[in-house]
């Protein structure tokens, strides 16, 4: 079948036609949703290698729980959650955060990125990529998941302080990693 044919597919005739084991309805959702559920994965991996990793093992779990989207939102939605979940569990099993004391986290300043602006979008998912798991996994919880503090250190196991001074540190790393990108000094 041609790629345009493959557009008239709707989201329902592939998930039914994959939960019934269809191996071309399969490669079809798969190639739909890749790209998108990659950009996810390489938002929370280290590397393109892992990415890839985290692409092939979320779409393992889509394909094992198919039957389990109840048509509750857009099956795009769904098929998101499962790349951050899996991301998140790869996070977990590799990354222990360190516990930041208040004492820590008061010395810490929010720090705005909005020069980030200026960047191009493969240059800022380069600088993300860059920080550390911990800081990387609370700031795309927060800025591009838009989980909240609280949510985040129950997903992560950390309290809703450390959340903070991670997603602070992190602002202020990329800061300076986008100054020295764009050849800005700061002072």
């Amino acid at each position: 079948m041609e790629q345009s044919g493959n557009q008239n597919i709707t989201d329902y005739d592939l998930i039914k036609g994959s939960i019934a084991g269809d191996p071309r309805i399969q490669e079809i959702l798969y190639q739909r949703f890749a790209p998108k559920m990659y950009a996810i994965c390489l938002r929370y991996a280290g590397n393109n290698d892992d990415a890839q990793d985290l692409l092939q093992e979320g779409f393992i779990k889509v394909f094992r729980n198919l039957e389990k989207f109840r048509n509750e939102g857009s099956f795009e939605g769904w098929l998101r959650r499962v790349f951050v979940n899996t991301s998140i569990e790869h996070y977990r099993r590799k990354v222990h955060l360190n516990s930041i004391s208040e004492k820590e986290e008061i010395g810490i300043e929010d720090v705005s990125v909005s020069v980030l602006d200026q960047l191009a979008e493969r240059d800022i998912v380069q600088l993300v990529q860059e920080l550390s798991p911990g800081y990387r996994a609370v700031f795309n919880l927060y800025v591009i998941e838009g989980y909240s503090h609280k949510e985040i250190g129950e997903i992560l196991g950390i309290s809703e302080g450390t959340s903070k001074s991670q997603l602070a540190r992190a602002k202020s790393i990329l800061q300076k990693k986008v100054a020295e990108h764009l050849g800005v000094t700061r002072k």
